[in-house]
């Protein structure tokens, strides 16, 4: 058996026993206020940690680039309660004009 294969199935082995074992928990666990605190953070801390490595991230190396602007421009919208489809466009509509500035 070909070595990606075994890697294939053993990560898909520890998936499975990790989602039997998040079932397996017992109620009185899982409402305790600090998992509860905790479980709601961590879907933010990815989403942050996955924007800005996107962002300011090219295969290894760090760069400054069109993106952080559309990044910046994202960040005021937010500021400003801007709806989900304005805080998009003036993000992609900002990164579009400094790429093409530069």
């Amino acid at each position: 058996m070909d070595t990606l294969w075994i890697a294939v199935i053993g990560t898909s082995v520890i998936a499975y026993v990790l989602k039997f074992s998040g079932h397996s928990v017992p109620e009185k666990f899982l409402s305790h206020p600090l998992i509860k605190r905790v479980n709601l953070l961590i879907p933010i801390a990815l989403l942050s940690a996955l924007v800005a490595v996107q962002t300011v991230s090219t295969k290894s190396t760090i760069v400054i680039d069109h993106r952080l602007s559309g990044l910046a421009a994202a960040i005021i919208a937010l500021i400003f309660k801007a709806p989900f489809p304005i805080v998009v466009l003036s993000a992609a509509i900002s990164s579009a004009a400094v790429y093409n500035l530069l």
